[in-house]
């Protein structure tokens, strides 16, 4: 009995002390967490600004004492691309994994001249209408990537994807639609420039849907690496646009642009350098906290790069844009709020027999 008590009177100690190491565990996965997540947020916030920010002032703010615009988006489309290839190639060849091609290469050109269009409307949208109206229009790339879904996916969205897509084109409508009259553009001239400028913004829209639509199917249909399909379709692009700046005889003018205005060069170094990164920062972000953390950081970047563009650029917001940036970035932050929430399973009954899994038609 007394060597008993002897072994509790000396094993009780010893409680809290394990008790004390998990706790410790626990706050250092925390930081660790928090550490990864500041990082992620980090690299997307500042590469996506700074190329916010470069894009808008490489178009529409005039380069030189002749004041000369730089009017060859393709080329930004070009040197985007070539610098993203070899960054994804150089990763291939440094983690020794195959550089051959998964799918068939026409796959990859789909996705290519779609994700071309996507930029090159990008770029001439911003001649007609300002960098805040097009990044908060971007927001309504919803209606469009459930349309793809539907038609390339077979996809099934509820009542509230219907819903938040609904409001959040509403408030993009207010946006575009009540511009602050002092807000004009250097290619301005009346309202066939703002006619132009949405119609550009709608081809982005669409394309843009239909190049993430056919990318996922991508991802499904075949076990296929993200640096794998990001060289295969950076390469096609850079194919393409450059065959595109040689049949428009665009390629000469640019190159010689960035020679008379060195600083111009500068700046699409730069905008290609933080273009790449942020693909990288994109794909880290969604591989180790997911879609909806993904989705609400891009949100939140959404939200500051309108706001500093304001500031940066001297872009003056009427009321009615105020009203309709509120109602857009409400709807986003309440619905990744919903989504957030743990659902319940569903309990609903199955045929004998059948799985309750649908069959993959990718």
């Amino acid at each position: 009995m007394a060597d008993a008590a002897g072994v509790e009177a000396t094993a009780a100690p010893g409680l809290p002390v394990a008790a004390g190491r998990d706790r410790d565990k626990d706050k250092d996965d925390r930081r660790r967490w928090a550490a990864r997540c500041g990082f992620a947020v980090l690299g997307i916030m500042s590469t996506l600004l700074v190329y916010g920010v470069l894009q808008e002032k490489i178009m529409r703010i005039p380069y030189g004492a002749e004041k000369e615009f730089f009017r060859y988006s393709l080329f930004l489309v070009f040197c985007n691309r070539i610098t993203t290839s070899m960054v994804s190639g150089m990763v291939l060849l440094a983690s020794k994994k195959s550089l051959d091609p998964v799918a068939p290469l026409h796959k990859y050109g789909v996705v290519s001249i779609s994700n071309i269009l996507t930029t090159t409307c990008q770029y001439e949208a911003l001649k007609y209408v300002s960098f805040p109206v097009q990044t908060l229009a971007k927001c309504a790339k919803m209606i469009p990537v459930m349309i793809w879904g539907t038609i390339i996916m077979r996809k099934k969205y509820g009542g509230k994807d219907y819903f938040f897509a609904v409001i959040v084109t509403l408030g993009c409508s207010l946006f575009i639609l009540y511009p602050a009259s002092m807000d004009v553009s250097p290619f301005n001239k009346g309202r066939e420039s703002t006619i132009w400028g949405v119609s550009l913004m709608l081809g982005y829209l669409g394309f843009d849907g239909f190049t993430s639509t056919f990318q996922d199917k991508l991802f499904k249909g075949y076990d296929m690496e993200i640096h794998n399909q990001i060289f295969y379709t950076t390469m096609c692009s850079c194919l393409l646009s450059l065959t595109g700046l040689i049949v428009q005889n665009h390629l000469i003018p640019a190159v010689d642009f960035m020679f008379r205005h060195p600083d111009c060069f500068s700046d699409v170094i730069i905008l290609s350098s933080v273009a790449t990164a942020s693909q990288f920062f994109i794909s880290y972000t969604i591989r180790t906290f997911g879609a909806l953390t993904f989705a609400t950081i891009m949100t939140t970047r959404q939200l500051v790069s309108i706001l500093l563009s304001c500031v940066w650029f001297v872009h003056p917001l009427s009321w009615m844009q105020w009203v309709g940036a509120a109602i857009v970035f409400g709807a986003l932050y309440t619905k990744s709020f919903l989504r957030s929430k743990p659902q319940k399973p569903a309990v609903a009954s199955l045929p004998r027999g059948s799985s309750p899994n649908p069959p993959n038609n990718s």
